[in-house]
């Protein structure tokens, strides 16, 4: 399917961010977004890469109403080399598909959604910032677009794909964050779509979100929905602890997200020999860990931030500090190798790197 190309007008294009340590994320967005729309018995059509616009919406189109709204996130980097690269992008658009089929919405060709991201990329890779951990973000997001009212699976959506310079994801950068413990909600339940990225989820999020950053935490620790006692998710990244060593991550068993991230640390762990386990600790053994030292180290994984070192938890009443609040050895290395592998300045060894350009 071949994508058409309207480039904005010069005189409509937007300034450029001149200084790249006030980036922020998710604030800027850049001059072009694609979008292909499907219709049932029709299929995919129209794919155009063209200005970035608001997207005009029916007051009873679907994805206000019954939440058929998915998304990834990815990014793109420019390495030292000059190259553009992205990283593992067949596993986002794998998994984005499979968040459409549990959401009983169109699967997208991967060639074609491929295809899209490189174009877009490459159209404004201008706008790719060359600082040391910045990036450019990419959005692709999914709508049910059928205007009706009543519950039933749309037949008709919009797929778009935005993209824009990010830096840190935290304030704090790649310094250790603060946890709060919430058991009194929770994210999501087994056999609902937890494991999907979909809208529903985050709203569920950030009650407790709220929360916690009042009490001045940086990210939720989310419990299982059902005895309220294993670690489930960091906010919306999975979670890692080292405990004597053992690198431990809770296993993907339907109510947390299979992290594009997660699944590279847990292999590059082990190509270094280090043991990994995939099972989900309960919160009376991380504390008595904390507590006896065994619990040596711990952190979160995800796209925007890589790897974020937990420095404290707070847990019924009281502080936990980690490593005595200090970013531990093996989550410094794995942020350095898989950063270093995503800006090309490292062999690949897994075929993670895909370069586009240059």
């Amino acid at each position: 399917m071949d994508i058409k190309i309207i480039k904005c007008a010069p005189d409509k294009m937007k300034k450029k961010p001149s200084d790249e340590s006030k980036l922020g994320f998710g604030k800027i967005f850049t001059d072009h977004m694609f979008t292909v729309n499907y219709e049932e018995g029709r299929g995919w059509h129209d794919p155009v890469i063209g200005p970035y616009n608001p997207i005009v919406l029916d007051p009873t189109s679907m994805n206000l109403h019954y939440g058929q709204q998915i998304f990834e996130g990815l990014k793109a980097y420019r390495g030292k080399d000059g190259g553009i690269y992205l990283f593992r992008p067949e596993e986002n658009i794998r998994r984005m598909n499979a968040s459409a089929v549990r959401l009983c919405m169109a699967t997208i060709d991967p060639e074609l959604f491929m295809d899209a991201m490189k174009k877009l990329v490459l159209l404004e890779q201008d706008w790719i910032p060359r600082g040391a951990g910045t990036s450019l973000y990419i959005r692709p997001t999914m709508i049910a677009t059928e205007s009706a009212l009543g519950v039933h699976p749309s037949n008709r959506y919009l797929f778009f794909i935005i993209v824009g310079p990010v830096g840190a994801y935290y304030p704090e950068g790649f310094s250790p964050t603060k946890i709060y413990v919430s058991e009194e909600y929770v994210r999501a339940v087994r056999g609902g779509v937890g494991n999907c990225k979909n809208a529903g989820n985050y709203a569920a999020s950030l009650y407790a979100s709220e929360k916690a950053k009042a009490m001045g935490y940086t990210q939720v620790l989310w419990l299982d929905a059902i005895e309220r006692k294993y670690v489930e998710e960091v906010g919306t990244s999975n979670a890692f602890f080292v405990i004597g060593d053992e690198l431990l991550t809770p296993p993907l068993s339907g109510s947390i997200l299979p992290g594009i991230t997660r699944d590279s640390i847990i292999r590059l762990a082990r190509s270094w020999g280090v043991k990994v386990t995939e099972r989900a600790p309960s919160m009376d053994e991380i504390i008595s860990g904390i507590a006896d030292g065994s619990v040596r180290e711990a952190f979160a994984s995800g796209t925007a931030a890589i790897v974020s070192p937990i420095g404290q938890i707070y847990y019924q009443g009281r502080e936990h500090f980690i490593n005595g609040g200090k970013t531990g050895k093996l989550t410094e290395r794995l942020y350095n190798e898989i950063l270093q592998i995503q800006y090309g300045e490292k062999p690949d060894p897994f075929g993670w790197r895909m370069k586009i350009s240059g």
